[in-house]
């Protein structure tokens, strides 16, 4: 049996792969995973004992959100969450001799996506783009976790049974597309909005990267099996067209959705505008992928497809 901390008491992530687990537990028919979860949202969570746990899952953090109206002092909250507490989180693991830390990225690190009409598929030679202040959060945790990490496995000699438990503890970072499943909220809900609404919708074929909730909690679960740290890339087996999502979920609730080029006009024009309306034109039906080989063997992961997935998730 391994035990699971998680970290966040209201992460989307973090709930998700908790029930996951559990119910991987009844479909076994036995108790391979003990998972508890703790709140960070003061500082209680310092006086938890995180000796015993197999791995930590550090599911607190604040979300990416559109820069226009973000303070000076909500940009410092970004950093101090998702970089300053999830070190602080690693360092406790690290010298209760866990051995896995577990820290979801994003694929923001890499900036945005292309706007309309244009394509971008990152490959491992992609630098990431800290000019964003979210991405730039995550990548100085990303840092910060390797930083600590290799310190300890430089260390040399005989600094008994502690050092050695600390020297033990892997860090895998996800970097992670966009997450959708029941329950997610976000740029999921607006589609499903849309779908409720709209007879039309426009006949664009952008391409993203994205991943199904319980596809990633499979992935996260193998990570677990493992206990391997590293840089990983999890997304569903086939890129997904914003179009299409819509399509399916209006199909998941006996509704169809025609998709018509000539509205694809209209969302030229409106990513070329300024502000508001052309950031989220070009958020909506822009590109961005990984490219499949950075994702290893998607189809050990990925159970479910993206119509079976809309399905549960709008069932």
């Amino acid at each position: 049996m391994k035990r699971i901390l998680i970290t966040g008491a209201s992460s989307y992530i973090g709930t998700s792969l908790e029930r996951y687990l559990l119910e991987y537990n009844v479909s076994q028919g036995r108790e391979l995973y003990r998972v508890d979860r703790i709140s960070q949202r003061d500082s209680s969570w310092e006086s938890v004992d995180f000796q015993g746990y197999d791995a930590v899952f550090q599911a607190s953090g604040i979300a990416h959100v559109d820069t226009g109206a973000v303070s000076q002092e909500q940009k410092a909250l970004y950093y101090r969450i998702n970089c300053d507490l999830a070190v602080a989180t690693a360092r406790k693991a690290q010298e209760a001799g866990v051995g896995l830390f577990l820290y979801p990225s994003s694929i923001i690190v890499y900036g945005d996506s292309a706007p309309y009409g244009k394509s971008r598929m990152i490959t491992l030679q992609t630098p990431a783009d800290n000019s964003h202040f979210y991405g730039n959060s995550k990548i100085r945790a990303e840092e910060e976790l390797n930083r600590l990490t290799a310190k300890d496995q430089g260390d040399g000699g005989s600094l008994g049974e502690k050092s050695r438990a600390r020297r033990g503890m892997q860090v895998a970072i996800l970097r992670l597309p966009m997450v959708y499943g029941k329950g997610s909220r976000g740029n999921y809900l607006l589609l499903a909005k849309l779908a409720d609404k709209l007879p039309f919708f426009p006949d664009v074929q952008n391409r993203r990267s994205m991943i199904y909730i319980e596809n990633l909690c499979e992935f996260i679960r193998q990570r677990i099996e493992a206990g391997q740290g590293g840089l990983y890339f999890p997304q569903n087996t086939e890129y997904t067209a914003t179009s299409r999502m819509v399509q399916e979920i209006a199909a998941a609730h006996g509704k169809k959705v025609r998709l018509l080029k000539v509205m694809n006009p209209l969302v030229a024009l409106a990513s070329r505008m300024p502000g508001k309306i052309g950031a989220m034109a070009n958020k909506a039906f822009g590109s961005l992928t990984y490219a499949q080989d950075m994702s290893g063997n998607m189809e050990d992961y990925c159970m479910y497809d993206l119509e079976e997935s809309i399905r549960r998730t709008e069932q």
